[in-house]
């Protein structure tokens, strides 16, 4: 089968077509929507590539942080944010959608550390080197 026809098969998750319906999210239904379009003509069927911008910085930290069923694993993701240096214990884990900002704000900071730096640092000690054009993007 070609890519094309690949792509064509995969629609959005309908969890994630919910998610994109609901009203008062701090992400705006819009970008909700082109994140899942953007997936699906990429041939995405996961709900996480479909809820992101799946760009080198999304697919690394899914790569580290995602376990069963496209779940965020808190300590995992925590543990990639100190290896990168990125301050996050004063960052609120008590009102409902805490796990969401986490994630949104672990992810800019962990942009801008890793475009500085040119490098992403696992909590295992590897070194993901990103794209130039990813680099080039995303640095001041």
């Amino acid at each position: 089968m070609s890519d094309t026809t690949t792509a064509a098969l995969v629609t959005i998750d309908a969890e994630v077509a919910a998610d994109v319906a609901k009203k008062n999210s701090v992400v705006a239904t819009h970008y909700k929507a082109r994140y899942a379009e953007r997936a699906v003509a990429n041939g995405q069927a996961g709900k996480a590539a479909q809820r992101s911008t799946w760009d080198w910085l999304a697919i690394a930290i899914a790569g580290e942080c995602l376990r069963e069923k496209d779940r965020l694993d808190v300590p995992a993701f925590e543990a990639l944010l100190d290896a990168n240096g990125v301050a996050h214990a004063k960052w609120n884990r008590t009102t409902k959608g805490w796990q969401g900002r986490l994630r949104m704000s672990g992810r800019l900071a962990l942009q801008r550390v890793v475009a500085e730096a040119g490098v992403l640092h696992t909590a295992d000690g590897e070194e993901l080197v990103p794209t130039a054009e990813w680099v080039a993007k995303y640095s001041n």
